[in-house]
């Protein structure tokens, strides 16, 4: 549900078909990274697939149109790394030490330095409130369409 909400996202920009565009995916879990990937492929854009361990990430998500962040790694991608106009899909979430909110309290952020990136992207999502509520509406979705097939009608497409 995690990638479908994504591309959702993605398309609401972009539109259907994204050819001519670069994507990269920082992240290759089977549970998002792998199956974000193959969305953006089918949907004709330059799909490439980076993790923590690429040498010079930075210069790879650069070259993004289409940058989506699921590493895992607290704020790693900042806004040196982000194309001037790209959209940008955070997808981690990470909790860190919030030593202004009071002793042993934490905050959440994403996998991409929020404050400075926005200012770069064409389109962010925001660390809590972004993805997240797109996973919940596609879970939904899925519901619906299930249950249009078990009763025998043609289910409505999100």
């Amino acid at each position: 549900c995690t990638p479908a909400g994504a591309m959702l996202l993605v398309r609401r920009i972009h539109g259907e078909d994204l050819s001519g565009l670069n994507a990269v995916v920082i992240g290759r879990s089977n549970l998002f990274g792998k199956p974000m990937a193959q969305l953006l492929l089918n949907a004709n854009a330059t799909v490439t697939t980076a993790h923590s361990r690429t040498r010079d990430l930075a210069s790879v998500a650069r070259g993004a149109d289409i940058l989506v962040a699921a590493v895992g790694r607290p704020e790693m991608v900042k806004a040196d790394w982000i194309k001037p106009g790209a959209t940008v899909i955070d997808v981690g979430i990470n909790r860190i030490a919030a030593p202004e909110r009071g002793e042993g309290k934490s905050r959440l952020v994403g996998d991409v330095a929020y404050a400075e990136a926005s200012d770069v992207a064409g389109a962010i999502t925001p660390v809590p409130g972004g993805v997240g509520p797109m996973t919940i509406a596609m879970l939904m979705a899925n519901t619906v369409i299930a249950a249009h097939r078990a009763a025998g009608k043609q289910p409505p497409k999100f």
